[in-house]
Parts: structure tokens; sequence; C-alpha cells
């Protein structure tokens, strides 16, 4: 029987590697999977690559928190300076911290093209500019573009609204911009939802992320703490 739920925070968490690219979904603070972000402090893997939409607020949650902890060496992300991106701030600026912007339709591009099996492709945003700097760049029907290449992880972590046993996803408003498409571009999808399901609830219209992309899958029912816990039941 196909059951990808686990009910500790370590079994979520097992197997990440030092040094491993961990793509986080969430859409600025909306629908970042922030239990698995300290359950991945807890865990102690250090040396990482962060690969999100922002970089992080406040001291104690999140990103934030792992980056504060010394945990991460590089991320890549669109919006590294944001309300509240003190940590981010302050890591970069004393070169602790290393940046690599990328203008939010690339990044999301970037990481669908890794989903797909895509190795890189031609997009006009950033031609002329510093973010373009050392990549091949080619004029097509009087057009010029940069290749940008494929950006995969070792593992995405993901937070849903539903999921069912079989790491079936649905999300909601918009948990579903960066979400979706990280989950797909990882060998370890690792997934917190706020509500579990039983088999054959979610409408197969409706579900946006199919099972077969995902590992993992916790119950972190909404409003719950954030920090690494022992046991979350189903």
């Amino acid at each position: 029987m196909i059951d990808k739920r686990v009910t500790t925070m370590a079994a979520a968490m097992a197997g990440i590697q030092d040094g491993a690219v961990v793509l986080v979904g969430g859409f600025g603070t909306v629908g970042q999977p922030y239990a698995l972000l300290d359950g991945l402090f807890e865990q102690g893997a250090k040396d990482l690559t962060i690969v999100a939409n922002n970089a992080g607020t406040g001291r104690t949650r999140g990103l934030a928190r792992l980056m504060a902890g010394g945990r991460v060496r590089k991320i890549i992300c669109s919006f590294p300076r944001s309300q509240g991106s003190v940590v981010f701030d302050e890591l970069h600026k004393a070169g602790r911290l290393e940046l690599e912007l990328v203008p939010q339709g690339t990044l999301a591009e970037r990481i669908r093209a890794a989903g797909a099996g895509v190795p890189a492709f031609y997009t006009p945003t950033a031609f002329g500019t510093a973010l373009a700097a050392g990549k091949e760049t080619r004029n097509i029907k009087g057009r010029d573009y940069v290749l940008e290449e494929a950006l995969a992880g070792d593992v995405a972590l993901v937070e849903a609204w539903k999921a069912d046993r079989w790491g079936n996803l649905t999300y909601r408003t918009s948990g579903a911009n960066f979400n979706p498409v990280m989950a797909t571009a990882a060998p370890l999808t690792i997934v917190q939802s706020q509500h579990m399901v039983e088999l054959g609830d979610l409408d197969p219209e409706v579900i946006q992320t199919p099972g077969i992309y995902v590992k993992r899958v916790i119950h972190v029912p909404y409003g719950d703490p954030p920090p690494a816990v022992a046991n979350l039941d189903n």
C-alpha cells in the first residue's frame, strides 16, 4: 500500500545532506513551509543553497532562522531585500552569504524547466544588464535573448492546502505560485499539508501536484506552531 505520510519531523527531514540545494516554496510569507524549515534547522544540515522567492523575514522563523544559524551558504532568489529581511542584509554585507539574484519570472521558469527535463531556455529578460554578464546570448528574429539554465534542487520543501496518502496535493490562493513548480524539480519533495484527506476525496480535476512527484507528507494543521516537533500525528 502506498502511504507517503510520516508522523515525525525527524522522519520528514531524514537524508538531507550538507551542501544540498533546497527549493523552498511560498510567495512571500504565503505558502512558505515554516514547519519544514524549522525541522531542517533542527536536523542540522549546513552549507545549504536555498532557492526561494525571497530571503526570509524576522530572525526566528523559517529562512531567517536558517540563515541566522549559519546553515546557508548561498541564496538564489528574486527579492532578497524586502520588509523584515534583516538577517539577509547583515550576512550579505558581512560577506557571509552569497546571493544569486534572478528575476521572478526567470526563476519560476528555470525551476519549471528542471521539472520538465529542459536543460536551458532563452529569455529576453535581463538582456544587456549585469544579470546577464557571462551568459550566452542570441538574437532570434531580431530580438536579443539570454540563455538561462534549468534550476533543480536536491530537496523541495512545499506547503499544501490538502494532501492524501499518495501525496496528491492542492494549494490555496497564493500558495499555488512557487509550491507546485518546485514540487516537480527535486528528487526528494517533502510536503507539509494543512489538511489530510482520505484517498479519493480529492477530485482528480483539482489536483495541482500529482503524488508521483512527492516523497513525504506530514500533517501540519493551520495555526500550529512552526518549530520542529517530535510528533505530528495525522
